[in-house]
């Protein structure tokens, strides 16, 4: 597994180490709770996964050019390790609620290593300096791209994890 996927899923396993399926559910009122953040992910690298094994597939890249904007972005992101916050998810990885919390984790860790697989395969059919397809906000991106952005992104949502427990310890401690 590249080392970026392999931090990927430490940083998920050591942000959910020893919750309770209680405690993946709950969130304060208007935020996302530990299952829902962990659905996200796992619809995120599952849909990575599923649209990288395409073009591995096809055997060319299927990237645009990439606008001034999305430069930008992308240089933030995998460039700076910053995802900036306020944005909302985009349709294709907004938690449904559809994936009970225990199979959340073991979901995630198959996704990961399809992931990794499909963008080490289009790495070995196209390149690794070229972008093979676009992020729905990034655009175009790179094999070495695509790891950083999941890294990077996981990143962000494992510091909402950190909240929401420190939050319920607060909550759990007030009489």
């Amino acid at each position: 597994m590249h080392a970026h996927v392999q931090r990927t899923r430490e940083a998920i396993d050591h942000a959910t180490t020893g919750l309770t399926v209680d405690q993946f559910t709950w969130h304060p009122h208007g935020k996302w709770c530990t299952a829902e953040i962990l659905e996200h992910l796992a619809l995120a690298y599952g849909g990575t996964a599923k649209a990288l094994a395409r073009v591995a597939e096809g055997g060319k890249s299927v990237a645009s050019k990439q606008s001034f904007k999305q430069r930008i972005g992308t240089w933030v992101v995998t460039g700076g390790e910053f995802i900036p916050g306020g944005r909302t998810a985009p349709a294709g990885v907004t938690p449904r609620g559809s994936m009970p919390a225990e199979q959340l984790l073991p979901a995630i860790h198959k996704y990961l290593v399809e992931m990794d697989e499909a963008i080490a395969a289009c790495e070995a059919k196209i390149g690794s300096k070229v972008t093979i397809a676009d992020h729905p906000v990034l655009g175009p991106l790179t094999a070495t791209q695509w790891r950083k952005f999941h890294m990077v992104h996981t990143r962000h949502h494992m510091k909402q994890i950190a909240a929401l427990r420190a939050q319920m310890q607060n909550a759990q401690s007030k009489p």
